[in-house]
């Protein structure tokens, strides 16, 4: 999901010693001082592949609605963030006024709806996939206790991180739109 705090467990994975697969296409700001660690291939995940076979044994951030369109030849260990939804809603409001867009389109109440919606089909077809392991994290949880999140989600990847570093990137002063 969008500004559900994906950006900062990428900062966690890459600061634990895991590789990143990013373009670093799109830098850091004001809503990700630390950065976005996208790819931009990724958004073209439907149509063209052939990019994973380079992303074994590395993180590659992909959004929710993308997730369907993996290929069932390769394993996946997935980190799905979740985050309080008024606080996403909030987030997206604040990247929109920032960057000049309008921010009434659709009401909060229609896109936490349609949010939630899209949860629950993502979510179901993941426990459909016999080649994916979730681990579903919370970002309000890793900002709460950022050391037994990164043990978990250590533990989900088989260890061999530094799990201090990884606590040091989650960064509570980026926790802005708190409900």
């Amino acid at each position: 999901m969008p500004r559900s705090g994906t950006s900062m467990m990428m900062s966690a994975l890459v600061a634990g010693g895991l590789e990143a697969l990013t373009d670093s296409i799109r830098a850091a700001d004001e809503d990700n001082p630390k950065g976005y660690f996208e790819l931009e291939k990724v958004k073209g995940l439907e149509k063209d592949n052939s990019w994973l076979d380079d992303a074994k044994g590395k993180a590659v951030k992909i959004i929710s609605a993308l997730l369907k369109h993996l290929p069932g030849q390769h394993q996946y260990k997935i980190i799905f963030m979740r985050r309080n939804m008024n606080e996403v809603l909030a987030s997206q409001r604040q990247m929109l006024i920032r960057r000049g867009e309008p921010t009434d389109a659709v009401s909060d109440e229609r896109m936490a709806e349609m949010f939630r919606k899209h949860l629950r089909d993502v979510e179901a077809w993941l426990e459909r996939q016999p080649n994916a392991e979730v681990l579903y994290v919370s970002y309000n949880e890793a900002i709460d206790n950022p050391a037994s999140c990164i043990a978990t989600v250590t533990s989900f990847l088989g260890g061999g991180l530094d799990t201090e570093k990884m606590a040091s990137a989650i960064d509570r002063k980026l926790h802005r739109q708190r409900q």
